[in-house]
């Protein structure tokens, strides 16, 4: 039975920190299809307060999550325990993308980790907190982040990124907008 929390208390907020891996999910608000994406490196999600998260929306191939919230703002972030003690935390709540021409982003840049092809942060406030059991997730190892989507990020220049983003990240698998033109301009988007 999960249990249903007010705030992320320093228990949670541990538990949170360290994990590998977390998975986000977006759906449109009718019709389309339901996105659940892993994403790594730790140092891309932070607690900005105690109903508040954020994480850092590098480069993809795909670009849901900030389609499905710019339609309707909901988002689940899930966070499973694949060693230690058996648990699984659910934030849902409403998310916003931010991108280099917002006010705010530039000042959250600096709670994560240097990345680059930074695209967005997605910033959650928090509906419900909650945490499971997770007594049938496996027990796995973690290794070593893959570092991939960075070295590709690096191989890239402005121009690059730039028509890469505008090819693959201006909307959604079903037809939703995603990036605007002017938020396809990678110069200054890194962490």
């Amino acid at each position: 039975m999960a249990k249903v929390y007010d705030a992320l208390n320093d228990r949670l907020r541990t538990f949170i920190s360290e994990q590998p891996v977390y998975f986000v999910a977006t759906a449109p608000e009718s019709g389309g299809h339901v996105n659940m994406s892993p994403k790594g490196y730790a140092d891309t999600f932070a607690v900005l307060d105690d109903t508040t998260v954020a994480y850092l929306d590098l480069d993809g191939s795909g670009v849901e999550t900030i389609a499905h919230l710019r339609e309707n703002g909901r988002i689940t972030i899930m966070f499973a325990a694949f060693s230690g003690a058996p648990n699984i935390v659910r934030l849902s709540g409403r998310g916003r993308v931010l991108t280099s021409g917002d006010p705010e982003f530039a000042r959250l840049l600096g709670r994560f980790g240097p990345h680059p092809g930074v695209r967005s942060v997605i910033v959650v406030e928090c509906d419900r907190i909650a945490d499971s059991c997770g007594f049938a997730v496996p027990h796995m190892s973690f290794d070593e982040d893959r570092t991939l989507l960075d070295e590709w990020g690096e191989r890239k220049d402005v121009r690059q990124r730039r028509a890469y983003r505008a090819k693959h990240n201006r909307e959604s698998i079903d037809g939703l907008p995603a990036l605007k033109a002017e938020e396809t301009d990678p110069a200054h988007d890194r962490s």
